[in-house]
């Protein structure tokens, strides 16, 4: 019982850390420190989908879940929680590297605010 709470909650950090991944770099836009924590995330999210490894918490989880009596599954997070909430085919390899561009995109728009905002700051206070 407890295997399953624990892979339940290591689920919603999982999707916890993908939109991190995604979005945390706007988050560095107010706390800028944050950016020695965003940018290796994003950096071994988008390594993830370029690479189409399976991030290490996958098999965590499907241990635990074998460990508590359910069955697991095969592939990786993205595939099997994400993927079919936003596509109904499989999960291919031109899905990984969009989603890869995807999350750099995203944070080079984040990081472009950040610096926007410091060189704007730094204007008015010359």
């Amino acid at each position: 019982m407890i295997e399953k709470l624990i892979a339940d909650i290591l689920v919603l950090f999982h999707i916890g850390f993908i939109l991190f991944v995604i979005f945390g770099g706007f988050l560095v836009v107010r706390w800028r420190l944050l950016i020695w924590l965003h940018l290796p995330c994003a950096v071994w999210g988008a390594l993830i989908e370029f690479s189409g490894w399976i991030c290490p918490l996958t098999p965590l989880e499907n241990i635990l879940r074998h460990s508590a009596g359910s069955s697991g599954y095969s592939g990786g997070f993205i595939e099997n929680y994400i993927i079919p909430l936003i596509y109904p085919t499989e999960l291919t390899r031109e899905i990984q590297y969009a989603l890869g561009i995807g999350v750099i995109a995203i944070n080079l728009c984040a990081y472009g605010l950040v610096l926007y905002y410091k060189t704007k700051k730094q204007r008015t206070s010359d």
